[in-house]
């Protein structure tokens, strides 16, 4: 494959960092299973996952062919409309449906059961059947009298929708039977949100005039009536936790609170965000508020103060204007800081978000800043241009300078030369780099590309093309990735060096080489053990994954025991010697009523017994050295062959029990050579089946050592050089 098919042959797409939100409402869902609640944010061509507990990243989605214009989801799927079509991901992740049909953009979707309900740009809904991915109803709006620009489902109303318009009317439609039911004349100015509110036929409207209608649409009736002053509604949302307040959003970043019983403004949350509020809801029967923006920000409030004002509980912010300038902090290569135009100097972290920090906006009265806050601040200071941190020392000392002409010269420091000059781009160079073997430079310009130089030859040994100019570069001191902003990008993007880890032939490329265009890296999730979690479409039929009791014939399996019933079983002397008592037990005065169990890992009552009245008191010794259920198996197992059931009662039993069973297959305690022999034969199936690796060696050290203890007592005959001989009495063991 030729070099101009396969991109770039040195760098590959990794990740992005510093996204989190863009202009669309956020989307909540609730997992059954976990009990807890998800919050998902549109970024671009894909979709992330946080937990609302820690807003830690949970997933992201596979990458749509383009940017997502509308999010939603139900209990089952998440849905993303692109362009003309719609698509369904289950496991917030994998595309599970496509819905095709739409002849404009969609910019609105509602799911409604099994069914989803999609509006596009040119006035059309489309109800869709889920599973079959058909179109169920089809509705067709003229545009002039009546664009659809919000709906919602009514609670409790049965295959009800309402639609409200930028006219300013609203219809409520039954979709089942594709009939309007009543029309709403409105309130003389566009709806932009519609919200059900914790009251049955109850909804409240947001409408372009900044007015808030909390109306009752059972009666047609309106209850009551707000004012914002800061422009059209952006979104709204209501307390479900015995506190009667609604939050309204609007396009400058500010947050109304407002009493429903007093009817009244109580509260107003200023600058929560930069930009216009997307999106905030209400958690339900709980006193946080979610709230996000295109300022790239997704922020949680909490309410536990007096007042009812909001105070911020946590947050993931990036930049909420495109960084201009970004450097790699330390040796390690694992910190990166970036210069936006926002203002702030924020720092990245490319291991986990976690370590991300936000180093703040520069003030020239840090008090002041403090009183006012920094939007009001009129000592703060303009956005950063460009920043020096570590220098990282170079091996060969080369200044690189870009001129105005599209060219590098490459000075040597020592010699005070120009030892190379490397001409190619067509238009302004943003930014350079050198590795960190200070034998490549890669260069940025705003012809889109990207190019790396090799400097010992002195050619063009890489080049590929990219959507938006990079503005900024910088080489990991590890040298494993590079780093880019660009224009009118908000995240970081890291590209990964091929030729750490693959044989990459780098050849300078013709003088007529064409570039291809690279799409930039997306998001992807640090694996992490705390949040890394797996979400599946039913919460309430989810599956778990049970691993089978041997992954492959060539491995060995342990028991998953714990140590406590195999580890001691060679120290039981030593422990019952370290727990021998220091006194006699002490009888109480009334014991208290208990019903006796037979001793074992496993509770079990002993059954009683009604003692004879003819019963002799004369000691049968043959109770002493009756059979126990283990002994019976083994001996069973001589005839069969099968040792599941010995090996099945030895792993219910404690240490103490096993030492006592293993004692009694001895001749000297009523045991018997052919049983000894049995239990060899189950340790050899043991080792045989690869299962139980730990407990076979255990059980078999310890049946050595009981066994044993005639050798060590073994009287000897003859002087010391003369083999030891054992006692007339002893049986012959069995190898």
């Amino acid at each position: 494959m030729s070099a101009g098919k396969k991109g770039s042959a040195v760098f590959s797409g990794f990740r992005a960092l510093g996204l989190y939100s863009n202009h669309l409402a956020h989307v909540l869902r609730f997992h059954k299973k976990h009990r807890e609640f998800y919050v998902l944010t549109a970024v671009g061509q894909c979709f992330h996952t946080y937990n609302v507990k820690k807003l830690g990243i949970v997933a992201v989605s596979n990458a749509l062919p383009e940017d997502i214009s509308s999010l939603a989801a139900d209990r089952m799927l998440v849905y993303a409309a692109y362009g003309k079509l719609i698509s369904a991901f289950a496991k917030n992740k994998e595309v599970v449906h496509t819905y095709t049909g739409h002849q404009a953009d969609v910019h609105l979707l509602l799911p409604f059961g099994d069914h989803l309900i999609s509006v596009d740009k040119d006035n059309a809904v489309i109800i869709w059947d889920v599973e079959s991915e058909d179109t169920y109803l089809q509705i067709s709006y003229d545009k002039a009298s009546f664009e659809v620009s919000a709906l919602m489902h009514p609670s409790t109303y049965l295959n009800k929708i309402l639609f409200g318009s930028s006219q300013g009317s609203l219809q409520l439609w039954n979709i089942k039977s594709n009939k309007l039911l009543f029309t709403f004349p409105g309130w003389a100015s566009a709806v932009t949100v519609l919200q059900q509110t914790p009251a049955v036929d109850v909804v409240g409207v947001g409408l372009a005039s900044g007015q808030i209608i909390i109306h009752n649409i059972r009666f047609d009736e309106t209850l009551m009536k707000f004012q914002q002053d800061w422009g059209p509604v952006t979104a709204l949302s209501f307390r479900t936790d015995r506190h009667p307040i609604m939050a309204s959003g609007s396009p400058i970043g500010h947050i109304g609170l407002w009493d429903l019983e007093e009817k009244k403004l109580v509260s107003q949350m200023r600058d929560a965000h930069t930009t216009a509020i997307a999106g905030l809801t209400f958690l339900q029967n709980e006193p946080l508020l979610i709230t996000n923006g295109a300022d790239n920000a997704i922020r949680v409030w909490i309410f536990d103060v007096a007042g009812g004002d909001g105070r911020l509980l946590r947050h993931r912010t990036g930049h909420s204007a495109p960084p201009k300038k970004i450097q790699h902090n330390d040796q390690s290569g694992i910190n990166i800081l970036s210069a936006g135009q926002d203002g702030t100097l924020q720092s990245f972290s490319t291991v986990h978000e976690r370590f991300n920090k936000s180093l703040g906006h520069g003030t020239l009265n840090k008090t002041r800043a403090k009183k006012k806050g920094v939007t009001h601040d009129t000592a703060k200071l303009p956005a950063i241009t460009t920043f020096a941190s570590v220098q990282f020392k170079k091996i060969y000392g080369m200044l690189a300078i870009a001129l105005d002409d599209f060219t590098v010269h490459i000075l040597d420091m020592e010699t005070r030369r120009a030892v190379r000059r490397f001409s190619g781009h067509r238009g302004q160079i943003n930014d350079m780099t050198f590795s960190p073997d200070g034998r490549w430079l890669i260069t940025a310009s705003m012809d889109c590309a990207i190019r790396t130089w090799d400097l010992p030859s002195g050619s063009l040994v890489d080049c590929f093309l990219v959507d938006a100019a990079a503005v900024s570069l910088s080489m990991s001191p590890t040298g494993n990735f590079l780093a880019s902003s660009h224009v009118d990008g908000l995240g970081i993007y890291l590209w990964s060096n091929n030729t750490l880890c693959s044989m990459v032939s780098l050849r300078p490329l013709p003088a007529d080489y064409e570039p291809t265009v690279i799409m930039l890296p997306g998001t992807c999730p640090s694996k992490d053990t705390e949040e890394e979690e797996v979400l599946d479409a039913d919460s309430s039929e989810m599956l778990e994954y049970i691993s089978p009791a041997q992954l492959d014939e060539h491995l060995v399996t342990l028991s998953l025991l714990p140590d406590s019933r195999w580890k001691n079983l060679l120290h039981l002397d030593i422990i019952k010697k370290k727990n021998k008592p220091k006194e006699p037990p002490k009888l109480p005065k009334a014991a208290p009523f208990f019903i006796p169990t037979i001793p074992g890992l496993v509770p079990q009552f002993a059954l009683p017994t009604t003692p004879s009245e003819d019963q002799s008191k004369v000691v049968n010794f043959g109770v002493l050295v009756q059979k126990s259920t283990f002994y019976l198996q083994l001996e069973n197992a001589l005839d069969n062959s099968s040792y599941e059931e010995p090996v099945k009662l030895l792993r219910e039993l404690g240490p103490s029990a096993i030492e006592i069973e293993l004692r009694a297959l001895s001749p000297d305690m009523g045991g018997e050579v052919r049983v000894m022999q049995s239990f060899l034969k189950m340790i050899s199936s043991i080792l045989q089946s690869k299962r139980d690796f730990d407990l076979a060696q255990a059980y078999l050290a310890l049946f050595l050592k009981v066994n044993d203890t005639d050798r060590k007592s073994a009287p000897y005959i003859g002087d010391s050089k003369t083999q030891w001989k054992p006692r007339a009495q002893s049986v012959q063991r069995a190898t």
